[in-house]
């Protein structure tokens, strides 16, 4: 039996554009002879819908396209995920649902079991949980058929079993012999998840059960969150025999008879990974957004350069403008690096002096001001002339304003408000400072867009004379270690000093990660790309009394 592992890039809401995505599926699936094509989860709403289920006009849109899928399936199984009716007096309105359909009846339906409530993930606000895994027996094969989140409640996959049922331990009560479990999913990359993660998972199920894994997941990026396909058929023995591209829609056929199937190459760097990863969220965020282009400030430093670099790889250069903006303590050099960085790329650039305006708003202020000696308020006032000029560009052009800071920064608020925050996409505002120069590094590697003098010199935001980053920030290497362990492995104040960090360091790295939370609630939307990003995974208070240094 050939069957089909279908990822699609799905734009939440479009329900007709994602049943058409899944029409050409089909019909590349047909052609290459396979019995089933399967698709990922929520395939025809786009995942994550959140607050539209709210919207009972949004579920009954979504079952209008229900005929044409039914239309499809006329001499194929097509397997699939949607939102159901709960018909049910009691509980959540909708299922999160998914569905075997072969000559325009439905099979069998499987309503997702496991609802994930931690980091980015909040199902159980939306859905009922279904109550059992069914298997469904079609032509000579039994498929066991759940939905993503379905098989992780394994120990050592979760920090600890989070729910009382485990369909995986049930199915190894079930009488008929397995020939498959089928897994649709719709889950979030992070730096190494495949690796360390889903490959493992995988294997560990279908070793479990003695039975391959087939695992479908959705390609694409849909706001902070990207997808990376990278589907794949996992053996009893836990080796992969199929796999997906990564960061674009395919069509894999595995062959369940000879346990064979097509495969797609993989990634030597996780770099390279990371690369691709951001310029799919940067490129879908843009296109499903509908802008023309996007716009950010080059300053000269590493983070604008990475950036605008990615911007360009992302979207062509003719669709990317950098614009230099130097202030009173601007060097001539970062001026003469963002200009030989816009020639590499190819981009539009240009030149809009703040000196003057600057000057202006400091003598409108002066008398308010007078006896004070300048302090990080005119530092700010820069920074925030700066948004302005960016922000006026973005409205008069329609093109999306990039914000170029990285996770580092924005973990420590050296940042400014309504200045270099300003934006409607933090690129790297997920990316810690020290990998910034390994992506800049690989990009040249691969590229050589980059000015040496850009990588190589000191980082500064040259808001005053001869500023340095690590005049107010420990090294980035050290900082970086720090914020690891405190953000995304939540360690204590005392766990991390044990590690073998300074303790006075530790406790200024931790108190200025909770000064700030209140300008993290502001940034714009966060590319995800490490287990634990700024934005709707993270939900820390504002106003609070615990008290850990």
């Amino acid at each position: 039996m050939k069957i089909g592992l279908a990822q699609i890039n799905s734009l939440i809401g479009d329900f007709s554009g994602n049943v058409e995505r899944m029409s050409r599926m089909v019909d590349e699936a047909r052609k290459k002879g396979c019995q089933i094509v399967i698709f990922p989860e929520l395939s025809v709403v786009g995942y994550p819908p959140r607050d539209f289920l709210d919207r009972p006009a949004f579920f009954e849109a979504s079952c209008q396209v229900l005929p044409a899928i039914e239309h499809m399936s006329h001499d194929i199984a097509i397997i699939f995920g949607l939102i159901t009716r709960n018909d049910r007096s009691m509980g959540k309105p909708y299922r999160n649902t998914a569905i075997f359909m072969h000559r325009g009846e439905i099979i069998a339906k499987a309503h997702k079991r496991l609802l994930p409530f931690y980091d980015v993930f909040d199902e159980e606000r939306y859905f009922e949980p279904g109550d059992e895994t069914p298997v469904v027996a079609w032509q000579g094969f039994n498929f066991a058929l759940t939905i993503c989140e379905d098989i992780w409640n394994r120990e050592g996959i979760l920090p600890r079993k989070f729910y009382p049922v485990d369909p995986v331990e049930e199915l190894k009560g079930k009488a008929r012999k397995l020939s498959a479990i089928v897994n649709i999913a719709a889950s979030p990359y992070f730096v190494g998840k495949i690796e360390q993660v889903i490959v493992p998972l995988l294997s560990r199920v279908a070793r479990e059960l003695n039975t391959p894994v087939i695992y479908v997941n959705q390609v694409g990026g849909n706001d902070e969150l990207i997808f990376q396909g990278h589907s794949m058929v996992v053996t009893p023995a836990g080796e992969v025999v199929c796999r997906g591209a990564s960061f674009k829609e395919d069509l894999v056929l595995f062959d369940l008879n000879s346990m064979s199937g097509e495969v797609r190459q993989d990634y030597s760097s996780s770099v390279d990974q990371l690369i691709d990863a951001l310029c799919l969220g940067i490129r879908d965020y843009v296109k499903k957004c509908g802008f023309p282009g996007v716009v950010m400030g080059l300053s000269g430093g590493i983070d604008s350069a990475v950036t605008a670099a990615l911007a360009t790889l992302s979207l062509g250069a003719d669709r990317v403008w950098g614009i230099a903006m130097p202030g009173p303590y601007s060097s001539p050099e970062s001026f003469e690096d963002a200009k030989e960085l816009s020639e590499r790329l190819g981009i539009r650039f240009h030149l809009v002096p703040i000196v003057e305006m600057f000057n202006s708003t400091c003598g409108a202020l002066s008398d308010l001001f007078k006896g004070l000696s300048p302090d990080v308020t005119e530092e700010n006032i820069q920074a925030r002339l700066r948004g302005l000029v960016l922000m006026a560009i973005s409205n008069k052009f329609g093109l999306l304003l990039l914000s170029t800071g990285n996770k580092s920064e924005l973990a420590v608020g050296y940042c400014t408000l309504y200045g270099d925050m300003n934006g409607g996409l933090a690129v790297i505002g997920d990316v810690p400072k020290t990998l910034v120069y390994k992506i800049a590094e690989r990009l040249n590697e691969r590229y050589d867009r980059i000015p040496r003098r850009i990588i190589e010199k000191p980082p500064s935001a040259e808001l005053r004379p001869n500023q340095r980053d690590q005049d107010t920030l420990p090294p980035y290497d050290i900082l970086d270690d720090i914020l690891e362990l405190y953000i995304s492995e939540n360690m204590s104040f005392e766990e991390i000093v044990k590690r073998g960090f300074d303790r006075d360091v530790v406790e200024q790295v931790i108190r200025m990660v909770i000064k700030n939370e209140y300008k993290r609630r502001q940034a714009p939307p966060v590319l995800k790309v490490t287990t634990k990003a700024f934005g709707s995974g993270r939900r820390m208070p504002i106003a609070h009394g615990y008290k850990e240094v």
